[in-house]
């Protein structure tokens, strides 16, 4: 079960990352992904850029407490961190999103986000 806690924390943080380099680097198809697009008439890129900042900061940290702290500090990190995924259901929802999008990306990441921090804890 340890190799599994870990190789899943250790996907989940790199995955944080992708989406932050995402976001910077190409962030009106991320915004589009992440359910809510980008106005392409306002001034949305200051937003997109503060997640993307957002996102790869806790890859980075997630990892880094993996790394340094071991899993009991990551399983604490992670269950703190599923507040994000669950803010973010709520953000797509109130802002004409669709419920796919919302409960079938975000909430969903909440759950996985659970789970793996269960495995870490268990570990």
């Amino acid at each position: 079960m340890t190799v599994t806690a870990y190789t899943l924390a250790v996907v989940l943080n790199l995955f944080c990352l992708f989406l932050g380099y995402r976001f910077l680097f190409q962030p009106a198809s991320a915004a589009a992904g992440y359910g809510v697009p980008a106005d392409p008439g306002g001034d949305a890129g200051a937003y997109l850029t503060i997640k993307g900042l957002r996102d790869g900061t806790l890859g980075l940290v997630g990892l880094a407490l993996l790394a340094f702290a071991g899993a009991g500090a990551e399983a604490w990190f992670m269950l703190a961190v599923a507040l994000v995924p669950l803010g973010d259901t709520l953000i797509v929802l109130r802002n004409g999103g669709t419920k796919a999008v919302a409960f079938g990306i975000h909430f969903a990441t909440a759950v996985v986000v659970l789970v793996i921090a269960g495995l870490l804890f268990a570990v």
